[in-house]
């Protein structure tokens, strides 16, 4: 059996309120990325980076996906986001890599419907909406 954790995107996740919905719906189903396992795979845990821009942002990471070993993973899939967002995707893998040698690296989970360009415009749009605050309808600007 193949233990398996992902790694989302904390902007994604929090800023845009993305449920790994995909991610987890491939991962049950063995599709995407997830239909290279010959055995039966399991799910250990879901983390999120620490965010963008940070200068802490592999320690920070490194410490979350410590925990995950903790609990016996095999490999770590970075979530699509991470796979065609994440300016710091290069730098994670090899920190990672140098840090857990033993624990597998895929770029990528769900099965993707769209281009990448197509999937980066329209998470550029959805990041460029208006956020309107509490002082925008208390100055009537709503």
């Amino acid at each position: 059996m193949t233990r398996i954790g992902i790694l989302t995107c904390s902007n994604a996740t929090q800023d845009l309120g993305c449920s790994s919905a995909s991610c987890l719906a491939d991962f049950r189903k063995k599709r995407g990325y997830f239909k290279e396992y010959e055995d039966d795979i399991q799910l250990v845990g879901i983390i999120s980076c620490a965010g963008c821009p940070t200068l802490t942002g592999s320690d920070k990471l490194l410490k979350r996906i410590r925990g995950l070993t903790e609990f016996r993973i095999d490999a770590i899939h970075f979530s699509n986001c991470i796979k065609n967002l994440c300016p710091f995707r290069k730098k994670y893998f090899l920190d990672i890599q140098k840090e857990f040698p033993n624990i597998s690296i895929v770029i990528g989970t769900h099965t993707e419907h769209i281009s990448d360009h197509e999937f980066k415009t329209r998470v550029k749009g959805l990041f460029s909406q208006e956020n309107k605050t509490m002082i925008d309808m208390i100055l009537g600007k709503d």
